[in-house]
């Protein structure tokens, strides 16, 4: 048997305890190692950009735009799918009067979209 077999193993076990160490979260809490994974954790949470994960805010249905001095809704996408342009305005005055119990008119309806041109929303205007 060579001389460099136990030395190997004895490296690879070692490497092993860290790594199952390092994924159990077996570090005291006050050590380094401790302090080293919550940066990381840290790090990773306010570096990495939203579109790797394709995270997007989605309306809870029909939200009201307040920058917009109410004459603005913002109309989940599923809501007017598979209406046709031309009758999408007056889809959109019925849910937003159904959520708000109010009588606004939606005039205009314009496809919010992402940076890959896929429609995230609708924005509903009403004339005022």
């Amino acid at each position: 048997m060579p001389a460099w077999r136990p030395t190997l193993r004895v490296g690879t076990l070692k490497l092993m305890k860290a790594l199952g160490r390092f994924i159990f979260w077996d570090y005291p809490r006050g050590g380094w190692q401790y302090d080293l994974m919550g940066g990381l954790i840290l790090l990773f949470i306010f570096v990495t950009p939203r579109e790797i994960f394709r995270d997007q805010p989605k309306p809870a249905s029909v939200v009201m735009l307040p920058e917009q001095g109410g004459g603005a809704f913002l109309i989940e996408t599923r809501l007017l799918e598979g209406i046709a342009p031309a009758d999408q305005a007056a889809k959109a005055t019925q849910l937003v009067n159904g959520r708000y119990k109010t009588h606004v008119t939606i005039v205009r309806v314009d496809p919010v979209v992402d940076p890959e041109d896929e429609i995230i929303g609708y924005t509903a205007h009403t004339h005022q």
